[in-house]
């Protein structure tokens, strides 16, 4: 089995290479960087599952551009935000973060989260990759008794 590939992000050095480290450990292939620019470069040359980015590094927005950039991709990742203020921050949901994780946090914790959020995109692309080829066949051939093509919503349990 491949290992997955998540890309850290965090400007404080010490935390970088602790989570590096858990998670190597935890058989995930880590990549690193210090920067929201470091992260957007990474992310251009290379896929990955998951992005952990701090949310506010050198600048306060820094950890949603790396979040945004990473969003626009052709197979968007799964994006957790790292902070220190979980309370303080409403609106990562509306922002297309798929977890919010606190820092200090303990470390079986944040590998249920990641292992949970892994599980869920996975499930998710098998979903739209079984639904999408249903939905082409059930547009190309008509019903009987209808001199036209009609696209249909294919249930969960179809596209099984």
């Amino acid at each position: 089995m491949m290992k997955r590939r998540i890309l850290l992000v965090d400007d404080e050095v010490a935390i970088l290479l602790a989570l590096k480290a858990i998670l190597e450990i935890n058989g995930f292939e880590v990549e690193t960087a210090t920067s929201e620019r470091e992260a957007k470069a990474k992310l251009r040359t290379s896929a990955f599952q998951m992005v952990i980015t701090d949310l506010r590094m050198e600048e306060d927005a820094s950890g949603l551009e790396v979040l945004r950039a990473a969003k626009k991709l052709p197979n968007p990742p799964v994006v957790a935000l790292l902070t220190a203020f979980p309370e303080a921050e409403d609106d990562w949901r509306s922002e297309g973060a798929d977890q919010l994780l606190g820092k200090p946090m303990n470390t079986r914790e944040l590998l249920r989260q990641i292992e949970s959020m892994l599980v869920r995109q996975e499930d998710t692309r098998q979903r739209t990759a079984k639904a999408v080829p249903a939905l082409a066949a059930s547009a190309a051939s008509p019903r009987k008794g209808q001199g036209r093509v009609s696209a249909r919503k294919v249930s969960t349990a179809e596209a099984r």
